[in-house]
């Protein structure tokens, strides 16, 4: 199977991506632009939001990675 190239450079990257918008439940939340230490880059959210379950309101924890495919490999220009 064929490794996957990322289409951008790292530095188009950095330059132009922006932060997306994440909804989880009813609220918004901002995941914002990363280079991650393991070389590769995209995007990270972390925070907590309230999620109701029947009627009752639950607390939770969230941590999302967003990690381009190939990034790790992409030109570091």
């Amino acid at each position: 199977m064929a490794k996957t190239s990322c289409p951008v450079t790292r530095a188009q990257f950095v330059e132009k991506a922006t932060p997306l918008k994440i909804t989880i439940g009813t609220q918004e939340m901002l995941a914002e632009v990363k280079e991650f230490s393991t070389g590769s880059f995209g995007w990270y959210l972390n925070g907590k939001t309230v999620i109701e379950i029947d009627g009752k309101a639950v607390s939770v924890q969230i941590g999302m990675n967003l990690t381009v495919v190939g990034s790790k490999e992409a030109a570091k220009e």
